[in-house]
C-alpha cells in the first residue's frame, strides 16, 4: 500500500455514553490499523487505557489509519464536562471533527457544549448520529433538534430504514434540493438560482458542500451504528472528501504545539507534538515557547511519528522511540523523546500568522483552577513520595496545580471531582502511592482593602529579638495583577542579601493572609531598612518581614473574596421559574435573560462552590433539555463573616497568636533550641 500523501488530524467527541470511543475503535479496525475490535465495557479499547477509563475517555489519546491517500490522526478526546479543558486542549492541534450524537438520547447537554466550542473555532466538522439500531433511536425528529440546538446548517448525506431495530440500515442521500437550501445560505450565486427556480443538479453541489464543509459553515450528517460498522463507511467517505488536510509548508521553520505528556519506562517524559510547518528530526535541538513569556530548550533523543502502519503498542501508549533518523514534517504528530522541561501547551517557534493553506495553531488560555483538595498518603512516612509524584504531574500539567499544605500534606487545585478520582488514580498506577483525599474546598483569596504601614526598628543599644529595620506599605494593586514588590529606599543602604531576603520573605508570607489564604492584587513597597554590622544577618530580615508584612495588612484591612464563573443557561421557556428560583437559592448574581431559538437563555454570576450543584440540578429542573456554558467571572467577596483558613502547621489562624507564633518560632530557631 503506498504511504499516504497528505494527513489529517481529527477529533472525535461527543457526551458521554454517546460512543465515540467505539466509533473510534470501529474506524481504526475496519481500516486494518488494529486487529479486532475492543471493548468499551471491558476497558480493552485502544484509546481508553486507564481504568477509570472504562466506559468515559478523560485524556486524549491518539491512533491513525488511512484511508486512499490520507492518514487519518484520530485524536479521542474526553467526553466528561470536567475535562472541557482537555477538549480544548485537543481541538487546539485539530483540522476537522467528528461530533457524535446517540439516535435515542438526542443532543445532549455537552452535546451543545462541545458544538459550541467546534462553531468558535470554525473547525470542520460531520455530525455521526449512533445507535441507529437500538430502540427508541430517531431520524427526521433528531434532525429537527439539531437545526434547533447545534447548528442551522446542516446537510444529511443518510437516512434511516427501520431505525429502532437489529435490521436498520443507512441509506446514502442524493444531494438534492433540500441541500442547495442550506448551502445557498452562504452562496448568492446558488440562491439566485433557487430563486429563479433552476436548482442546480447533484454534481454541481459537491464542490460548494466540500468548501463549506471545510470553512465551518455547514454540517454534514451520517447516520449509523458503530457497534455494527452499519453507516461507517460513508462516514469514512465524508472524512476522507469532505474534510480536506492542509497543505503546510515543510521548508518553513518548525511551528508546533504540545498538546499531551505522557511518562514512559523510568519516568522519561514522552511529548506530543503537532507540527503545523517545517521539519523536525531526531537530535535537533528545539526551543519551546510558554504562554506566561518564558521558554526552554531541549535536544530530540527519540522521535516516533504516528503513522497508520504501525500498530506497535496502542494509541496513547508510549514505547521506546521508533523512527532512528526520522522526521516529522508539517501536519503530522509525533511523540518526542529528551525534553525533561517540556510542558502541555508548549509552542514550538513563534506564532506568527499562517501561511496560505495553513491554519494558526490556538493555545487556550484557562483560568486558575477554582477548587482545592488537600492529599495525604494513606500510608505514613509516604509524604515525601508523594509530593514529588504531584509535583511530576503538575510538572506535566499545567492544569495541575499543587502547593505545600503542612503535616505532610499537599493541597492540589482542580476544576471538578471526576479530576480528583483521576489524579488518585495516576498516583497508585504510576507512583505507586495510595492517597487520601479531604473534601473540595473553593480557593479563597485576600485583597488588601486600602494602604497599610507597618515598621519593626532594632534597638541601637540593648536586647534585641531581631537584628533588623524593615518598614513596609501595602496598597491594593489592579485586578489581576498579581504582587508587586518594589523600594523607596536606597538600594545601596542596606547589603543585596538582605534586600533578597526581605523580598523572598514578603512574598512567601503573602502566601497566608490575614484570614489564611493567599493575598492577591497588592503593591508592597520597602519604606525603611537598617542593619547593624556585624550583628544583622539575612535571617532577621527573613524572620521580621512576615510580621510587619501582615501588621501592614492588618492595618490596611483586607477582604476574602471567592471565585465566581459566568454561565449561560439555556432552558426550555416553562422550566425558567424553578432555574432562577436555583440560582437565587445558590447566591447567584442574575443578569440578563431573553428568548433564542425557542428557548429561554438565563446569565448570572454564581461562586464556583455551587457550579457542580447547578449542573448537577439542571437535568432534573429542565428534563434533560438545559445547556450550560461557563468561564471564569470576576472573583466577588464572599458573603456573610469570612472563612478562615488554617495555618500551614495545622492550627486555627488568628492573627495576634500568629504573629507571636512567628516571633516564638525565630527566637526559637535564633537561640539553637530547635527547628521551626
Amino acid at each position: 500500500m503506498p504511504a499516504p500523501s497528505s494527513t489529517l488530524n481529527l477529533g472525535v467527541l461527543a457526551h458521554v455514553d454517546a460512543g465515540k470511543t467505539s466509533l473510534t475503535e470501529r474506524l481504526l479496525f475496519d481500516h486494518g490499523a488494529i486487529p479486532e475490535l475492543g471493548s468499551v465495557d471491558a476497558g480493552s479499547t485502544r484509546t481508553d487505557s486507564g481504568e477509570l477509563e472504562r466506559g468515559i475517555t478523560i485524556r486524549s489519546a491518539v491512533a491513525a489509519f488511512a484511508t486512499g491517500d490520507t492518514q487519518v490522526n484520530v485524536v479521542d478526546t474526553p467526553g466528561h464536562p470536567d475535562f472541557i479543558a482537555e477538549v480544548e486542549r485537543a481541538l487546539s492541534v485539530l483540522d476537522g471533527a467528528v461530533l457524535v450524537l446517540s439516535a435515542v438520547e438526542g443532543v445532549q447537554a455537552q452535546t451543545r457544549v462541545l458544538m459550541r466550542s467546534l462553531r468558535r473555532l470554525r473547525l470542520p466538522t460531520l455530525l455521526f448520529i449512533n445507535k441507529i439500531d437500538r430502540v427508541g433511536a430517531r431520524t427526521e425528529g433528531l434532525l429537527a433538534d439539531i437545526r434547533r440546538h447545534l447548528a442551522p446548517g446542516i446537510v444529511p448525506l443518510s437516512t434511516v430504514r427501520d431505525p429502532g431495530t437489529d435490521r436498520a440500515l443507512a441509506v446514502a442521500l442524493p444531494l438534492g434540493e433540500a441541500a442547495a437550501e442550506a448551502l445557498a445560505e452562504h452562496d448568492d450565486a446558488l440562491l439566485a438560482r433557487l430563486v429563479d427556480g433552476t436548482p442546480p443538479p447533484a454534481r454541481e453541489l459537491a464542490a460548494p458542500l466540500a468548501e463549506q464543509t471545510a470553512a465551518g459553515l455547514v454540517h454534514p450528517v451520517f447516520f449509523g451504528s458503530a457497534l455494527t460498522g452499519e453507516g461507517v463507511a460513508q462516514l469514512t467517505e465524508g472524512i476522507r472528501t469532505l474534510l480536506r488536510p492542509p497543505a503546510p509548508d515543510p521548508h518553513a521553520p518548525a511551528r508546533g504545539t504540545v498538546f499531551a505528556v505522557e511518562r514512559a519506562g523510568g519516568g522519561r517524559k514522552v511529548a506530543y507534538l503537532r507540527l503545523f510547518a517545517g521539519t523536525v528530526r531526531e537530535r535537533e535541538r528545539l526551543t519551546f515557547h510558554r504562554p506566561d513569556g518564558g521558554r526552554h530548550r531541549g535536544r530530540v533523543t527519540g522521535l516516533d511519528v504516528v503513522t497508520a502502519a504501525g500498530a506497535g503498542r496502542g494509541a496513547g501508549h508510549v514505547g521506546e522511540a521508533g523512527n532512528a533518523g526520522g522526521a516529522l514534517t508539517a501536519g503530522g504528530i509525533a511523540r518526542l523523546s529528551g525534553l525533561p522541561g517540556v510542558r502541555v501547551g508548549d509552542v514550538l517557534g513563534e506564532r506568527s500568522p499562517s501561511g496560505a493553506g495553513q491554519r494558526v495553531p490556538h493555545v487556550p488560555h484557562f483560568a486558575r483552577p477554582g477548587l482545592e483538595t488537600v492529599v495525604r498518603p494513606q500510608q505514613p512516612g509516604r509524604e515525601a513520595a508523594l509530593h514529588a509524584a504531584l509535583t511530576t504531574l503538575a510538572d506535566d500539567d499545567p492544569l495541575i496545580r499543587t502547593r505545600p499544605a503542612g503535616g505532610g500534606a499537599t493541597s492540589v487545585l482542580l476544576y471538578g471531582a471526576v479530576q480528583r478520582e483521576v489524579i488518585g488514580d495516576r498516583l497508585r498506577r504510576e507512583f505507586g502511592v495510595a492517597a487520601a483525599f479531604e473534601p473540595i474546598t473553593p480557593v479563597l483569596v485576600e485583597r488588601p482593602l486600602g494602604t497599610g504601614e507597618s515598621v519593626w526598628e532594632f534597638a541601637r543599644h540593648g536586647p534585641n529579638d531581631f537584628w533588623a529595620t524593615v518598614g513596609l506599605r501595602v496598597e491594593p494593586a489592579p485586578p489581576g495583577s498579581g504582587i508587586a514588590f518594589t523600594r523607596d529606599v536606597e538600594w545601596g543602604a542596606l547589603p543585596r542579601a538582605f534586600h533578597r531576603a526581605i523580598e523572598e520573605a514578603a512574598r512567601r508570607a503573602l502566601q497566608q493572609g490575614l484570614y489564611g489564604w493567599e493575598v492577591v492584587d497588592c503593591a508592597v513597597t520597602v519604606t525603611r531598612i537598617g542593619y547593624d554590622a556585624p550583628m544583622s544577618t539575612a535571617a532577621d530580615f527573613r524572620d521580621v518581614t512576615p510580621i510587619v508584612l501582615h501588621r501592614a495588612l492588618r492595618a490596611a484591612h483586607v477582604r476574602v473574596h471567592e471565585p465566581c464563573q459566568r454561565v449561560e443557561l439555556e432552558v426550555p421557556p416553562a422550566t425558567s421559574g424553578a432555574v432562577t428560583g436555583l440560582l437565587a437559592a445558590l447566591g447567584a448574581d442574575i443578569g440578563a435573560s431573553f428568548a433564542r431559538g425557542g428557548s429561554w437563555v438565563l446569565m448570572a454570576d454564581l461562586p464556583v462552590r455551587v457550579v457542580q450543584e447547578l449542573t448537577a440540578a439542571l437535568p432534573g429542573l429542565t428534563h434533560g433539555e438545559g445547556a450550560l456554558w461557563s468561564h471564569p467571572a470576576p472573583t466577588r467577596p464572599v458573603r456573610g463573616a469570612p472563612p478562615r483558613r488554617e495555618r500551614f502547621d495545622g492550627n486555627p489562624l488568628n492573627l495576634d497568636e500568629y504573629l507571636r507564633f512567628l516571633a516564638d518560632r525565630s527566637l526559637t530557631a535564633a537561640r539553637g533550641v530547635g527547628g521551626g
